[in-house]
């Protein structure tokens, strides 16, 4: 009787062929995971550019960028096309979140009253989301499916708080118990809400709402505030900054109650903006030894790197990454600002790695090891979006994705 061979026995034979030519298929690997960095320009015209979020499979980056006439526009930039949003009627507008498709943008926009208004575009049409009764808002993030809406509204008394939008309905997530507060994130379902507050005692706080309940995170030992700007898939892992003893800005990764001080570059503060699906990867700002803002991204194994000095080789003399704003779910994009020194101004930038953001850990223990190898093997030969064996994220479990266990076999253990 004929037996079908398993996904494990296609998994060992080509483990077997994969290991004997390891050190001929690193070019090969190579060329498959090949990083880059695009600089996207600015509106024709126009002097600067900013990134603020990025799909899920890094083709559509949405921001900020200047026209012609010095005017700030939400752009949409996809295949190397910057488009223009446009406005509600007003002189200016920003992109600040964009669904994982890439086909809902969310951020602010001027009316024909010259308030601001929270956002939502799709298929070339911006809608006003509204206000809490007052005459302003702004939208800051997006579900994964573009449903859900979070961002600040100013309310009937003049006061501004955080709100959730979905099916036409802007709800005031409320405070800590003071007048103000603001959200940055949402989670992928859309359930969980990220952002600051002020507490009884006047103090701004990071807040975690879930189910109608608005959570304060804390601050770093000796500190007074904070603020939250992003948060994983599942709501779990929360990023931003708070202030420590010294008064200094740090970034922080809040997890099971515990807020955790990312350090810096050398310098004294930083900042986190971004987080990775699985709240392993997180990307920011930090002052480096110089005192100077540069990129970073921050992993649990490696710790707080300048992305100045991984990705050197990608930039031309005089260029640099200044904040890295936001990452693709699967850590592999992340979208910011920096200095193009070719055409001599700001602009926004995409940042291909090139590889997802465990490099070799499948199963996120923080170890590559035997476990991730046999889970891959296990996986092998499957397709599909989001598959966790998937390292390399081209929708199949592959040679490539068993070369990357391999060339990390043993980091972080």
């Amino acid at each position: 009787m004929m037996r079908r061979t398993s996904g494990l026995q296609n998994g060992v034979a080509r483990f077997a062929r994969v290991w004997s030519v390891v050190s001929a298929s690193l070019l090969l690997a190579t060329a498959g995971w090949s990083q880059s960095l695009t600089w996207l320009g600015t509106l024709p015209g126009g002097s600067r550019s900013y990134a603020s979020g990025v799909s899920a499979d890094g083709s559509v980056v949405v921001g900020r960028a200047f026209n012609a006439a010095g005017q700030a526009r939400a752009f949409r930039w996809q295949n190397g096309v910057m488009q223009d949003l446009g406005t509600l009627g007003g002189g200016w507008s920003g992109a600040w979140g964009v669904s994982a498709d890439g086909s809902v943008v969310v951020g602010e926009a001027g009316n024909a009253a010259g308030q601001a208004r929270a956002f939502r575009w799709q298929n070339g049409v911006m809608q006003d989301l509204g206000t809490l009764g007052g005459d302003w808002s702004e939208a800051y993030g997006v579900s994964a499916d573009g449903s859900v809406v979070v961002g600040v509204a100013g309310n009937a008394a003049g006061a501004y708080r955080a709100f959730r939008w979905q099916n036409g309905v802007m709800q005031d997530l409320g405070t800590l118990g003071g007048d103000r507060s603001e959200a940055r994130g949402v989670s992928a379902d859309g359930s969980v809400v990220v952002g600051w507050a002020v507490n009884a005692a006047g103090q701004a706080r990071a807040f975690r709402w879930q189910n109608g309940v608005m959570q304060d995170l804390g601050t770093l030992p000796g500190g007074s505030e904070s603020d939250a700007y992003g948060v994983s898939a599942d709501g779990s892992v929360v990023v931003g900054y708070a202030y420590n003893a010294a008064g200094q800005s740090r970034a922080f990764r809040w997890q099971n109650g515990v807020m955790q001080d990312l350090g810096t570059l050398g310098g004294a503060n930083s900042w986190a903006y971004g987080v990775s699906a699985d709240g392993s990867v997180v990307v920011g700002n930090a002052q480096n030894a110089a005192g100077r803002y540069r990129a970073f991204r921050w992993t649990a194994a490696g710790g707080m790197e300048d992305l100045n000095i991984t990705y050197a080789s990608l930039l031309t003399s005089g260029s640099y990454l200044s904040n890295a704003r936001a990452i693709s779910p699967d850590g592999r994009y992340i979208v910011g600002e920096g200095y193009n020194a070719t055409t001599g101004r700001g602009e926004a930038f995409l940042l291909d790695t090139g590889t997802t953001r465990r490099d070799g850990d499948v199963n996120g223990d923080g170890c590559v090891d035997d476990a991730d190898l046999l889970q891959v093997l296990f996986a092998f030969g499957n397709t599909g979006a989001n598959l966790p064996e998937d390292l390399n994220g081209d929708n199949t479990v592959d040679d490539a994705d068993l070369l990357e266990v391999l060339f990390n076999f043993g980091s972080g253990c």
